[in-house]
Parts: structure tokens; sequence; C-alpha cells
């Protein structure tokens, strides 16, 4: 079964087991520093990721799991994000109750599902994973059992995640019941012609149902705002960055890998849902006073930019991507990690609450500024080249689909109006003023150095973006572009 190739992954689910282990020989005084050895597992994990080499794909569990560039690539960004929420979690920590060693290892087990979605070469190892995400994220979002909104959060992700699953697995058994197989390579040979069998379509629309529900696209966006509100801020960035980027992994994978020539079919039902999805997301945002409810909102809108790469269906589109996603993690996890600071001692998550934010904490109101400027897709941040790179690939193929030029207006309408409500938070920051009575922020060293990481990476990838856009184009070539 060649299990050496699934080692990344078998070791971050040995240091979530060993984090439980701990707990119990931990003193209750010292068990929230249990999440600085968590992301210090995690941290070595992700340096033995950057000695390993795909070039060629490799196989195990009967072909079910294929260990490639494009897998790599998400491997690493999962770990790398998994680091920083670690650490934001290490922040968290006096806000939750009990159980701050099992809220460790759950995150642990979740990334272990999206370094399985990764690597997924068949539907069975596709639900395996999703589920393993999922599960442990209803957990999750549910953590602060004291809190009517993250119980409220909880029980809608449970929910709408079930609704999601149950149409993943029945589309899945309908190609089954079709192609007599689950695994992607096969899928690809078979598919021309299951494709003549309205059953294996509308099976594929139902997969693509569950997939839309994971990245948050319209039409099965409506848990987002909710779920971001309620969940823990620890929660919400994990959810936003790395279940997010598991799900644009796996759409990869299922449009590309799978069934390329069906998909090729579907170009304008693509081209729709991005639209449809950039719109609802900037247009809902504008009203939100919330700052992770707005945030909620934003990730649809980007959601929706990142499908315009699916939309374009070339190489160009899909390593645009994978850029847009490494710009994206940094962005977002500098936003949460200064909400999870900002709001430790602030009831709701209020944009007053950041009023006057740089009299504070020049460094966090700083963090929080480039972020929104970076979310809105303004130069020289990395958000701007990331925009530029789908727009680019929507552009080249709008010589053969002339639709796509009206996809186009709708991106930059979209960029247009989230300018007034990613500046309203800066406005807020800079010109507002905020309560004489709040005192400066401390703010702890790992959580200066997350912020500094992330700010020193928003620039870089913004002003020189070739190496990323290198390893991006080397990643999806594994993808039937």
């Amino acid at each position: 079964m060649n299990l050496s190739l699934s080692i990344l992954e078998f070791a971050v689910i040995g240091a979530g087991l060993a984090i439980l282990l701990a707990d119990l020989w931990t003193p209750v005084p010292q068990k929230r520093n249990l999440g600085y050895a968590a992301a210090a597992a995690v941290g070595l994990i992700f340096l033995a990721s950057m000695l390993m080499q795909a070039a060629a794909p490799a196989y195990a569990f009967e072909k079910m799991y294929v260990l490639d560039g494009l897998a790599l690539f998400f491997k690493r960004f999962f770990l790398f994000a998994a680091v920083i929420v670690l650490v934001m979690s290490v922040e968290f920590a006096d806000r939750i109750e009990a159980g701050i060693a099992e809220y460790y290892a759950l995150i642990m087990f979740a990334l272990a599902g999206m370094m399985f979605a990764a690597s997924a070469n068949d539907f069975i190892l596709v639900f395996v994973s999703l589920e393993l995400i999922t599960v442990t994220f209803y957990v999750l979002t549910s953590f602060q059992r004291g809190r009517l909104h993250s119980l409220e959060a909880g029980v809608k992700y449970l929910i709408l995640g079930a609704l999601a699953s149950a149409f993943l697995v029945y589309g899945i058994a309908l190609v089954f019941g079709v192609a007599n197989t689950t695994n992607f390579g096969e899928l690809m040979g078979s598919a021309r012609v299951a494709s003549a069998r309205p059953v294996f379509l509308l099976g594929l629309l139902l997969v693509l149902v569950g997939l839309g529900f994971k990245i948050a696209a319209f039409p099965f966006q409506i848990w987002a705002p909710d779920v971001y509100q309620g969940s823990p801020a620890p929660t919400t960035a994990f959810l936003a960055v790395g279940s997010k980027a598991a799900g644009f992994i796996l759409l990869l994978r299922v449009l590309f890998s799978a069934v390329p020539e069906i998909t090729v079919n579907w170009t304008k039902l693509l081209m729709v849902i991005a639209g449809m999805t950039i719109l609802y997301g900037n247009l809902c945002a504008i009203p939100q006073r919330n700052l992770k409810r707005l945030l909620g909102y934003s990730s649809i809108a980007h959601a929706g930019y990142m499908l315009l790469g699916v939309a374009a269906m070339n190489s160009a589109g899909s390593s645009a991507i994978l850029y847009y996603l490494g710009a994206y993690l940094f962005t977002v996890l500098a936003a949460f990690t200064v909400i999870c600071v900002v709001m430790r001692g602030v009831e709701g998550d209020d944009i007053s609450a950041v009023a006057g934010l740089h009299q504070r904490s020049p460094l966090l109101a700083a963090s929080l500024s480039l972020a929104m400027v970076s979310l809105a897709g303004i130069p020289p941040l990395a958000g701007f080249f990331g925009k530029f790179l789908l727009l680019k690939a929507v552009v080249e193929k709008g010589a053969t689909q002339p639709g796509c030029y009206w996809l186009i207006a709708v991106a930059i309408l979209g960029v247009v109006i989230s300018l007034y409500y990613y500046l309203g938070v800066v406005r807020a920051i800079y010109w507002s003023k905020g309560s004489a009575e709040l005192s400066d922020i401390k703010v702890s060293w790992p959580i200066q150095v997350s912020l500094y990481a992330c700010i020193a990476a928003m620039f870089y990838l913004g002003l020189f973006p070739d190496r990323l856009v290198n390893i991006a184009m080397e990643a999806v070539k594994a993808l039937k572009l």
C-alpha cells in the first residue's frame, strides 16, 4: 500500500494524540502552553515536507491516494496555516472554559483531513477526508459552550453540513452506479461513455453541490456568515483558510482530473456561479457591523474570485487560484489574529471595537489595515496580483467564450464595491475615536512573530510574485488541463 507516502498525515495525527496524552500529566495552569508544543510539532512536520519531492505522481491505497506536486503544495499550505492558528489558539485559551488540549488536538485532526483531501484520487477518499474535516469543525465551532452564539453556529453548521454531505454521498453513489468505479483515473477513461446517461451527470452535479458548500459558493453559502460570527476566532480563521482551500483542491481534482471532458461543457454554469458568488458576497457585506460576519461575506466573495480560475479552464486559471490562496492565507490569518487579540475583553465583534486601535497598538492597527487593503486588491500587496492573475486567465478564455467579458465586468464591479467596506474598517482604525478608558494592548512575542511574518509575506508576494507563480504553475501540471 506504500504507507510511506502518507507519512506527513500520520505524523500530524500522532502529534495530535500526543497532545491529548500530554494533557493528562500537565498541570492546569500550564495546559494552554500545549498549544505552543502543538505548533512546534506541526512546524517541524512543515519543515520535513520541504524535503519531499514529487517529480512523478506516486500512488497508495489502491490508487485512492496520490502524492504529486499539487498535493505537496496544498499540504505545505495547510501545515503553515495550522502553525499560525495554533499560536492564535494559545492567545484565545483563556476564553475556553475547559478542554483546551482537546481544542488543539481537534485542529490537528482537521489538518490531517485537509492533507488527505490534497491527495484524494478517488471519491471514497474525497468523502472520508471531507467528513474528517467537517466533523472536527462541528465541535470546534461550538467549543465555547457557554456562549449562545457559539452553540448556534455549531448547530447551523451541523445541520447544513450534514445536508451537504448527503448530497455528496448520493452523488458519488450515482456516479459509481453508472461508471462502476470511483477512481479518478478510471473515471477519466469512462466518463465519455457514462456522460451519455443523465444519471451520471446528475451524480456529478450533486458532488458539485457538496463541494460548493465547502467553499461557500452561491447558492450554498448561507451558513458562512453565521458560523464565522459565532465560532471562536481561531476556528473561524482555520475555517476561512484551510477548509476553503480543501474544497478548492477537491474541486480542481474532480473537474480536471476525473471528468475534464465533461467540465468543458459546464463553462457557462461555472461562470454564472462565480459571478453570483462575487455579487452576493460583496453586496451583503456592505451593511455589516460585526467584523467576523463582514469577513464571512468577504470569504464568499473571494470564493467567487477563485471560481474565475475554475471557469477559465486553463492552466493559467488554476495556477492563479493557487497563488490567490497563498496570498489569502497570510491576509486572512493576519486579520483574525488581530481580532483574536483585540476582542479579548470586548463583548461582540463590532467594528467599533477597533476604533482608535492605532493608539492602543500600532502593530495590530497596521496588520489589520494591511489585511483589509490586501483583501480589497490594492497594490502593492499580494491581493492585487492575485486578482490580476485571475482576471488575466479569464481574458485569455474570452477569445473562445465571449461571455467571459461579462464575468470580468462583474468581478471588477465586485472589487469596486468591496473598497467601501474594507476601507471602512481602516477608517475606523485610524480616524474614529476610541474609548478613552481602553488601555494599550500588550501583544505576546509569538503573536508578534506571526503578524510580522504575515505582513512580510503580503508585501513579498505583491512585489515579487514570480517564485510563487512558478511553484503554482509546476503544481497544476498534475491536472489534465
